[in-house]
C-alpha cells in the first residue's frame, strides 16, 4: 500500500536552534508509515524548487501534527517560507561519483582539496544549487576530528570559530546523490552562487531570544509581501511600515534583513549619512531613486537603520535639510500603492524622537518593541552563536544563560567570541604560525566553561555601559554584627530576584523597596553591596550629585532614564546612598527652585505608577531617615524600613576578626575581650581602630611582624564610638514612631523640619 502514496502534503514550521545545518526533516511518524519510510532515509521535499534532507522523527509536542520541521537553509532550497506548503515524497538516492562545493558568501575564501568535506558530508543526500551547512550542533557525538579539520581549510590564523555555508555547484550523476567513501568532492575557492540559488546568509534559523515577535513581524512583513491577494480578498489595504524599535543590539537590523530574505524580497538598505548630500535637493533624489528602485524591484523591503537620525521631530531640529527629508519620506510612504507590494521597516532605539506625522496607520502602520531577551531567549541566542563552535564538556549554556542578566544578542555575540578568543590564547605559546598548525594542537582546541567565565568579566550588558558599576567582591561573610538586617535584606530581595515563580504560587508581590537607616558607619552601603552581588543582579548605584542638574527638569529626567534602563536589564538593583538629600520633606525648602521636590514627585510615579517595576528593587540608605518624604515610605513605595544598628559584642567580635583576617596578630591579642570594650563602635569604629593598631606597629618599626596587644590598647586610647548614648536613643525613638504610628509624626529628639532647613 505504501508504494502507491506518490507523496505527502505538509506545511513548514521552523526547526529548532540544534536542528540547524544539520539536513534533517521532522516528520510525524504516520505520514513516515504512510510513505513506507524509516528514520534516516532521504526524502525529497517540492516546493518552488526540489530539496532533500533526511528523514527523522517528530518533536514530541508535534506528534500527530500535519507538518514538517525545517531550518532555514532547507526552506531556502525548497524556496518556501514557513506557513507555506510542501510535498514530501520517496526518492531514490544515488551514490555521488563527484560532488563540487564552493563558498555560499562572498567574502570567504576557502582551500584545500575536499578531503575533510567528504567525512562531513559522509551518508548526507545532496542536490545541485543546495546550500548546506558544516554547522556542528554536538561536538560530544560527532567525529571529534571534523571541526578542526574543516577549519583548516580557511585562510586564516583563527580558524573561524563560526559555521561554514557551502553551495552545491554541480553534481555527477545529476539529481539526488549521496555522499560515499567514493566520491570525488571539489572545493573551489571563491564564491559561485547557482543561478536556481537562492541568499542564505541570514534566516530565521540566526535569529533567537525574539519569541512571538518574529511571528508578528512575518504578519505584518511576510504575509503581504508572499500573499497579496488575501488582503485583496478582504477589500483592505495591506500595511505599508512597521517600526522596530528597542535597545541597541537586540537583533532589528538581523530581522530584517531574515524577513527579507525568507520572502524572497529584493532589500534596500538607507542609512542615515549615505542619502544626506551637500547640493539642495540632492538628499530628497537619493530617497525618491531608492523607492523607485524598490516600485521597479516589487516584492521589496526598504529597511531605513537608525530612522530617528533621518526623520527627527521637526520642531525640534534647525536645519532646513532634515525637515525637507522628513517631508519626502512621509510623501514617498503615503505615494506607496497599495498593490506594489512594497513594504518600510524602520528601526530606531529612540521612538520619542521620531516625527509624529510618521507614527500613523498609513505610514508605519504598527510599532514592534524587540526588547532584551529572557532566559530562555538568551539561551537560543548563545545556541545560535555557538553553532559551530568545540565546546568542552564542561560548558553549560543553561547556566551562562542564567547569569547573562541584561544581555542583549550583541552582547552574547561578544562574549561567545571573547571565550573562543581565550581558548585560542591558551595554545598560542605551542605553535609557530610560520610552520603552520599541526593537527595534534587542533585538536586541543575546545572553548571550556572557564573561558566562559573569563569572558564574563569583560564583557559587559551594553544597555547599562553608561550606568553601571562594577558590582564589589562583598559577600554576605565580609559582614558582621547584623544579622537581622542581613535576614529582612536576604528574604526581601534575593528570594524574589532568584525564585519568582514562588512568590505568583502565593498569590503576593515582593517587596519594591528597601529603606537601610542607622548611624553612621553601620554599614548600609556594604549591605546593599553585598546584595546585589548575591542575587546575582545588574547593580545601579547612584548619588544625588549624579542626579540633579541645574537645567529645568533635567533632574526629573536623569530619574526616569534611571528606572527605564535599569526595567530593560532586569533583574536590576538600584542603590541610592544618601536618599535625604535627593528627596526631603516637600515644602521644607525656603528660597529654593523646588528641584528636590520635582525629584520626590517623580520617585513616587516610577516607584508606585502606572508602569510597574518588574524585576527592579530599589534600595536606599539614610542616617537622617525624619527628612525623606513620608510619602516614600509607605507599603507600595519604600515598603522595608531596615535598622541598621550599633553592633552588640558578638557582631563586634566579628567584625573585628574580619578586619584582622589578613593581619599577623601576637599570641597575647585576645578579640573577645576588645569586642567587650569597643562598646557603641560601629563597623567603621571597628575598622579604623585595627588600622591605627598596625599603623603603631610600623611607626614602632618597618620591619614590624606582628601586631601586640599594646598596639590595640593605644589605639583604643586613639578612638572613640562614633555614636553616643544620645544618638542611639534617638534612633530607638525613631524606630518606635515608625513601628507604631507611622512615618507622619515627627521624631522625638530632632528639630522640626523647617527649623533644620533654616
Amino acid at each position: 500500500m505504501a508504494e502507491d502514496i506518490q507523496g505527502a502534503r505538509l506545511q513548514v514550521a521552523n526547526a529548532r536552534p540544534e536542528d540547524a545545518g544539520r539536513g534533517v526533516a521532522r516528520i510525524g511518524r504516520k505520514t513516515l508509515a504512510d510513505l513506507g519510510l524509516r528514520e534516516g532515509q532521504a526524502v525529497e521535499i517540492v516546493g518552488k524548487r526540489h530539496t532533500t534532507a533526511i528523514a527523522v522523527a517528530p518533536y514530541s509536542e508535534d506528534e500527530g501534527l500535519n507538518i514538517v520541521r525545517l531550518d532555514g537553509l532547507q526552506r531556502v532550497n525548497a524556496g518556501v517560507g514557513s506557513g507555506d506548503y510542501v510535498e514530501i515524497r520517496r526518492t531514490e538516492v544515488k551514490p555521488a561519483t563527484r560532488v563540487v562545493l564552493a563558498p555560499a558568501q562572498k567574502n570567504v575564501r576557502l582551500q584545500g582539496s575536499g578531503e575533510a568535506l567528504r567525512r562531513t558530508f559522509y551518508r548526507r543526500p545532496l542536490t545541485a544549487g543546495d546550500v548546506i551547512s558544516t554547522s556542528v550542533h554536538a561536538p560530544r557525538t560527532v567525529d571529534p576530528r571534523f571541526p578542526e579539520e574543516l577549519r583548516g581549510l580557511l585562510n586564516i590564523p583563527a580558524y573561524g570559530l563560526q559555521e561554514i555555508r557551502l553551495v552545491v555547484v554541480s553534481t555527477q550523476p545529476r539529481g539526488i546523490v549521496q555522499v560515499t567513501e567514493e566520491t570525488e568532492v571539489e572545493l573551489r575557492p571563491q564564491f559561485e552562487e547557482p543561478k536556481e540559488a537562492r541568499r542564505a546568509d541570514v534566516t530565521y534559523d540566526d535569529i533567537g531570544g525574539l519569541g512571538n515577535t518574529v511571528d508578528q513581524v512575518r504578519e505584518m512583513v511576510e504575509l503581504p509581501l508572499r500573499h497579496p491577494e488575501l488582503f485583496q480578498r478582504l477589500g483592505i489595504d495591506p500595511p505599508k511600515g512597521v517600526l522596530l524599535y528597542g535597545p541597541p543590539g537586540t537583533g532589528k537590523t538581523l530581522l530584517a534583513r531574515a524577513v527579507a530574505n525568507e520572502t524572497e524580497a529584493q532589500f534596500f538598505h538607507i542609512a542615515g549619512p549615505e542619502i544626506m548630500g551637500r547640493h539642495y535637493g540632492e538628499s530628497e533624489q537619493r530617497l525618491r531613486q531608492v523607492f523607485q528602485e524598490a516600485q521597479q524591484n516589487a516584492p521589496a523591503i526598504i529597511f531605513i537603520d537608525e530612522i530617528d537620525s533621518i526623520a527627527p521631530k521637526r520642531e525640534e531640529v534647525t536645519g532646513e535639510v532634515e525637515r525637507r527629508i522628513v517631508a519626502q519620506l512621509l510623501t514617498l510612504m503615503d505615494g506607496l500603492e497599495p498593490r506594489q507590494n512594497i513594504v518600510v521597516i524602520g528601526a530606531t532605539n529612540r521612538r520619542e524622537a521620531i516625527d509624529e506625522a510618521l507614527r500613523r496607520p498609513g505610514r508605519f502602520d504598527r510599532e514592534i518593541v524587540i526588547g532584551v531577551p529572557d532566559e530562555p531567549g538568551r539561551r537560543e541566542v548563545l545556541a545560535i552563536h555557538t553553532r559551530g563552535m568545540p565546546l568542552s564538556e564542561d560548558v553549560d549554556l543553561d547556566e551562562i544563560a542564567r547569569t547573562t542578566y541584561g544581555f542583549v544578542g550583541a552582547d552574547l555575540s561578544a562574549l561567545a567570541r571573547e571565550a573562543a578568543m581565550d581558548s585560542l590564547r591558551r595554545i598560542l605559546p605551542d605553535i609557530n604560525l610560520k610552520e603552520g598548525i599541526p593537527a595534534e594542537i587542533l585538536e586541543k582546541l575546545q572553548v571550556t566553561r572557564a573561558d566562559f567565565m573569563n569572558a564574563l568579566k569583560r564583557v559587559q550588558p551594553s544597555a547599562l555601559r553608561e550606568i553601571m558599576i562594577q558590582v564589589p567582591n562583598v559577600t554576605w561573610n565580609d559582614i558582621g554584627g547584623l544579622e537581622e538586617a542581613r535576614t529582612r535584606l536576604q528574604e526581601g530581595v534575593e528570594l524574589p530576584l532568584k525564585s519568582p515563580e514562588a512568590f505568583r504560587r502565593m498569590g503576593i508581590r515582593p517587596a519594591k523597596g528597601f529603606l537601610l537607616f542607622g548611624p553612621p558607619g553601620t554599614g548600609k552601603t556594604l549591605l546593599a553591596k553585598a546584595v546585589a552581588r548575591e542575587a546575582q543582579a545588574n547593580f545601579v548605584a547612584t548619588k544625588s550629585s549624579d542626579l540633579l542638574s541645574k537645567w529645568y527638569g533635567e533632574s526629573e529626567q536623569q530619574v526616569s532614564r534611571l528606572f527605564a534602563r535599569a526595567r530593560q536589564v532586569a533583574p536590576t538593583v538600584i542603590f541610592i546612598d544618601e536618599i535625604d538629600s535627593l528627596a526631603p520633606v516637600r515644602g521644607g525648602g525656603l528660597g529654593e527652585p523646588a528641584v528636590t521636590e520635582r525629584v520626590v514627585n517623580t520617585l513616587l510615579a516610577e516607584m508606585d505608577g502606572l508602569e510597574e517595576l518588574q524585576g527592579v528593587v530599589v534600595m536606599a540608605a539614610t542616617n537622617r531617615p525624619n527628612l525623606v518624604d513620608p510619602a516614600l515610605l509607605r507599603p507600595g513605595r519604600f515598603d522595608e524600613l531596615v535598622y541598621v544598628s550599633v553592633p552588640d559584642a558578638k557582631g563586634r567580635r566579628h567584625i573585628l576578626g574580619i578586619h584582622t583576617k589578613n593581619m599577623p596578630l601576637a599570641d597575647d591579642v585576645d578579640l573577645d575581650s576588645l569586642a567587650e570594650r569597643t562598646n557603641r563602635y560601629t563597623g567603621a569604629d571597628l575598622e579604623d581602630l585595627t588600622r591605627r593598631a598596625g599603623l603603631l606597629a610600623l611607626r614602632e618599626s618597618l620591619e614590624a611582624k606582628t601586631v601586640t596587644r599594646e598596639h590595640f590598647e593605644q589605639a583604643l586610647k586613639e578612638t572613640r564610638p562614633s555614636v553616643t548614648p544620645e544618638m542611639e536613643q534617638e534612633y530607638q525613638d525613631i524606630l518606635r514612631t515608625l513601628k507604631q504610628e507611622g512615618p507622619q509624626r515627627q521624631p522625638i529628639g530632632f528639630m522640626p523640619v523647617r527649623q533644620a532647613a533654616e
